[in-house]
């Protein structure tokens, strides 16, 4: 049987978890997650754990933020006066926005924290500074 190896096409039934056993994803229900092995196009303790499975083999692989959504970053936190927001804006916990930036792009940002005077923005990706668990199973190997 084959391994799945850089440059494979690759189906994947998954179920991430947090340290404490919290399920934050899964394709339980759905679709296999379907990317190509090598392309980054995953996180790359994910990608690493793929490869070199075979289809049908199951595992569970422990990844640590450094090799998932990096480590919390600070500086990517910002408060923000409610004067700044545009009108139609009322900012509550949890919602997400995407921010214009100056070279053209965007990102996304979550507001953390909401005083009758400012709003505090979180442009860290949540899972962020926690280490993954992933039960995954490898479907199918493409070409």
């Amino acid at each position: 049987m084959s391994q799945a190896k850089k440059g494979d096409q690759v189906k994947v039934h998954y179920t991430g978890k947090l340290d404490d056993g919290t399920v934050f994803d899964s394709s339980e229900g759905r679709d296999p997650l379907d990317f190509e092995l090598g392309a980054g196009q995953v996180i790359p303790g994910f990608e690493q754990g793929t490869e070199g499975m075979e289809p049908g083999e199951s595992k569970t692989i422990k990844i640590e933020c450094k090799d998932a959504y990096g480590e919390r970053r600070e500086e990517m936190v910002q408060k923000v006066s409610k004067q700044e927001l545009p009108d139609d804006v009322d900012p509550q916990i949890g919602q997400q926005y995407r921010v214009p930036l100056q070279n053209g792009g965007s990102v996304v940002v979550t507001v953390s924290e909401v005083t009758d005077e400012d709003v505090t923005l979180d442009a860290n990706h949540p899972l962020a500074g926690k280490n993954l668990t992933f039960d995954i199973e490898l479907v199918e190997i493409g070409e």
